[in-house]
């Protein structure tokens, strides 16, 4: 999560992309990502120099030759030679370093660098600069696009805006993806998904003395130093996927994963509801929080989907089916609507996946999560493919972490641990409970955790019943000796 202060600087950085007619939100996004990743390539770079030369191997960097391409030879530049050197040179090379026949070089292909001004320039270098991202504190690219991102007015209405990274870590933990398993997030956004679980399998080849934990125990310096060279190149080339049809995200999440140590990261600009997208059945994990609001043009339509709807959020659930082979698992995030509309292409939907899958657990979590961008309640839901759902283990989130309005600041109270743990066993408690299946087919399919909340038991503590009579009687005796009294009173009135 940003500070205030770092928030207040990006949100006087806004301002002078407004008054220099950058105002265009998403375009403000990619050029700081351009920027960002100019800095932290060098960064890199330097790191892998120094690996190379502590294991004696030889590394050609991308600055051989080129050194007035590093951030920080040019950071200190006056403004106007600083804007001159980037638009000519800096832009040009980060395009191009992969070579022609790149994935990367072809995303680029068509960016165009817009910083027309040499202050607005100057004044983003010296914030970014100021904002010391290194490895330690990665996250902090995708906070910003979140913080900018909150001020696009439609973020709620196409249903496009960022997973907190909390809730993210928790989708991985509990599905615990290996190496091995290639993974794929059908509509990856900034590709916080994927790089998640790639931090999360890196974890567990990463000698424990060698990790460090931040004050939200988020590990860091995951080097993945038990890894075997075959089983880097996998990890790095082959396991992670991501597809996103929106071209400028494209950019940001292929440059996000470069600068998390993929060379050629696998994501590619596509819509996996349209007919072009032809996957099926290819990989072992599924991770994802699509864009759920709206609808599709029935004619652009993939021929692979059974379920007849132009709802996105239906698509999507049957796609992330489609996409996973026979034992593959998913966790991914509904809108509740999904979960209890009675309409036929709901309540079909559901019945297959019931049906088809091993619905493993659904976590509601609380309509603040998405704020500031959607008050919308949203569930994740993790399911198994290849089996038929037996019961389902449900868990009400109450808590995040995070305070559920508009602000989101940091809580002592979070769920998120107890999900977890209470995951694992399939432990029930006063937010944990199984349904079985049958119960679920005689309530129209529908899966929402509160449909099936048990009542909370009250107990009440009882007293002795003997005791509880003396203390009537005695209270029976009182009233009559008042009385006798009263009696009295008035006899000699």
């Amino acid at each position: 999560m940003l500070t205030s202060e770092l928030k207040s600087k990006i949100d006087a950085l806004w301002q002078t992309f407004w008054a220099n007619g950058m105002s265009n939100h998403i375009v403000a996004i990619e050029h700081m990502s351009y920027l960002i990743f100019m800095k932290r390539l060098e960064d890199l770079e330097n790191d892998r120099i120094i690996a190379a030369k502590r294991t004696g191997k030889k590394y050609s960097s991308v600055f051989d030759g080129k050194e007035e391409m590093r951030w920080s030879i040019w950071q200190n530049y006056e403004g106007e030679k600083m804007l001159k050197h980037v638009t000519e040179k800096i832009f040009p090379f980060i395009k191009n370093m992969r070579g022609e026949e790149s994935y990367f070089t072809e995303q680029m292909k068509n960016a165009n660098f817009e910083i027309k001004s040499a202050s607005l320039l100057q004044g983003a270098v010296n914030m970014i600069e100021s904002m010391r991202i290194t490895q330690q504190n990665q996250d902090v690219q995708g906070d910003i696009y979140e913080h900018l991102l909150s001020k696009l007015e439609q973020a709620g209405l196409n249903g496009q805006f960022r997973t907190p990274r909390h809730i993210i870590r928790m989708m991985v933990e509990l599905l615990d993806p290996k190496l091995y398993q290639k993974i794929c997030d059908p509509a990856c956004g900034s590709a916080g998904f994927l790089i998640n679980a790639y931090q999360h399998i890196l974890k567990e080849y990463t000698s424990e003395d060698l990790i460090e934990y931040d004050e939200e125990k988020v590990p860091h310096h995951l080097i993945g130093d038990k890894l075997t060279e075959k089983e880097r190149l996998f990890l790095i080339k082959d396991q992670f996927y991501g597809f996103e049809f929106d071209n400028t995200m494209v950019r940001i999440a292929t440059m996000n994963m470069i600068l998390h140590g993929f060379e050629e990261p696998n994501i590619r600009n596509q819509d996996t509801l349209n007919k072009s997208f032809k996957e099926k059945e290819k990989y072992h994990v599924v991770f994802a929080n699509p864009p759920f609001a709206g609808n599709v043009n029935k004619s652009e339509i993939s021929d692979n989907f059974e379920i007849i709807t132009t709802k996105t959020e239906l698509l999507f659930l049957e796609l992330f089916y489609n996409l996973l082979m026979k034992g593959g698992q998913a966790a991914v995030i509904v809108p509740d609507g999904a979960l209890t509309s009675v309409s036929t292409a709901h309540v079909n939907i559901r019945q297959m996946m019931l049906e088809n899958c091993r619905v493993d657990a659904i976590v509601s979590m609380p309509s603040g999560v998405f704020k500031p961008y959607t008050g919308v309640s949203t569930s994740v839901i993790l399911f198994t493919k290849g089996e038929k759902t037996k019961d389902i283990w449900f868990y009400r989130m109450e808590n995040d972490g995070y305070a559920l309005d508009e602000k989101r600041i940091k809580i002592e109270k979070n769920d998120i641990p107890d999900i977890i743990e209470k995951f694992k066993k399939r432990e029930i408690s006063e937010k944990s409970w199984i349904v079985t299946f049958d119960e679920i087919k005689n309530n129209d399919w529908n899966i929402s955790a509160s449909r099936y909340r048990p009542y909370v038991k009250v107990e009440v503590k009882h007293e002795d019943p003997k005791k509880i009579m003396n203390e009537i009687l005695k209270l029976e005796d009182d009233i009559d000796i008042k009385l006798k009294e009263l009696k009295d009173i008035l006899k000699n009135a």
